[in-house]
């Protein structure tokens, strides 16, 4: 596909100007020698050479030899195309809230069942050279697995979560950014360390501590990602209407949607809201397609080139067919 999103040489568009030059020439020139030809001619026999004239065609080739200047043109100023590429060179640390807020049953069969089916297929759509790794987070966060190009130690760890007490989303943020900054030093290279992300999903829910900017709490944490070059991609799971049974009796535990998206904000990273398994796997669909591939502008100049060239080719054959000689 032809692209002009952006040129890396338009300078080379002046040759234009010398193409624009050459037309006005080949104009003035047929003027000319029609002008000449009537001057200069029999007018009995200018008549009935007329009549045997080609006409317009004998225009084409120099109309395809003008066409194919102005796509070497465009060729030589170097055409670029957005291109998705794979990212071969990145770190994902999937952040799981396993508080016992999580067996809600507001989205069915419950928050953490659903959630351990969304995420599986989250490391399923991953590109292959991204580092996947897996933290969970109740009371207290645990790293499950460091990053690691291998889905199926990720996937095992996810069907293993279990429920605990207490919700301690800045632990979380924490150890997630710990395992990050470890593994960044074991891989970095003299271009650093991989650029990295953290997919925290949680209903936002805080108990430990209560105030969400205390120095444990998810937005001094948060903060402290953003400082860290390391974005935050929440994804709010569940909704107002949640309820989990504490010594026989219903309690209300609502999504807290407001928390999760401060804390992206804070992080410099991105919200999701997922009120349903099938939300939520889209939800990871979408990060999948964002965190796996990146945008870049790559040279496009090859049709641009090949269409010049063939252009110039038909027209040297319109030439030779139709006036018998070059254009």
């Amino acid at each position: 596909m032809l692209s002009l999103t952006g040129f890396t040489a338009p300078l080379w568009f002046g040759l234009l100007l010398v193409v624009l030059a050459l037309v006005a020439g080949y104009v003035w020139a047929q003027r000319r020698r029609s002008r000449d030809a009537v001057r200069f001619s029999n007018l009995e026999v200018l008549d009935r050479v007329a009549r045997r004239s080609q006409g317009w065609s004998k225009h084409v080739p120099a109309a395809l030899l003008g066409v194919a200047l102005i796509l070497l043109t465009v060729a030589l100023s170097g055409p670029t195309a957005e291109q998705r590429i794979p990212r071969n060179r990145a770190t994902v640390m999937l952040t799981v809230d396993v508080s016992l807020s999580m067996k809600a049953t507001d989205v069915e069969p419950n928050r953490l069942e659903a959630a351990k089916v969304a995420a599986k297929e989250f490391a399923d759509q991953l590109t292959p050279g991204i580092n996947l790794g897996l933290v969970s987070f109740a009371g207290t966060a645990t790293v499950l697995v460091m990053p690691t190009t291998d889905r199926t130690s990720v996937k095992q760890a996810i069907d293993n979560l279990k429920l605990s007490e207490a919700t301690a989303t800045g632990d979380g943020i924490n150890a997630s950014m710990s395992a990050i900054d470890s593994f960044g030093k074991m891989v970095g290279g003299p271009s650093g360390a991989p650029p990295a992300r953290i997919v925290l999903m949680a209903d936002g829910g805080q108990t430990i501590p209560r105030e969400l900017d205390a120095p444990r709490g998810a937005y001094t944490k948060a903060q402290e990602a953003k400082k860290a070059n390391i974005p935050i991609s929440t994804i709010s799971f569940g909704t107002r209407h949640g309820t989990i049974e504490i010594e026989g009796e219903q309690e209300l535990v609502e999504v807290d949607d407001e928390a999760m998206q401060e804390i992206a904000r804070l992080s410099g990273g991105e919200f999701h809201k997922a009120a349903s398994a099938e939300q939520l796997r889209e939800v990871y669909a979408t990060l999948g397609e964002q965190i796996g591939y990146e945008i870049k502008h790559t040279d496009a100049s090859k049709p641009w080139l090949v269409l010049g060239t063939l252009a110039a080719i038909v027209a040297s054959g319109a030439g030779l067919f139709l006036g018998r000689r070059l254009p």
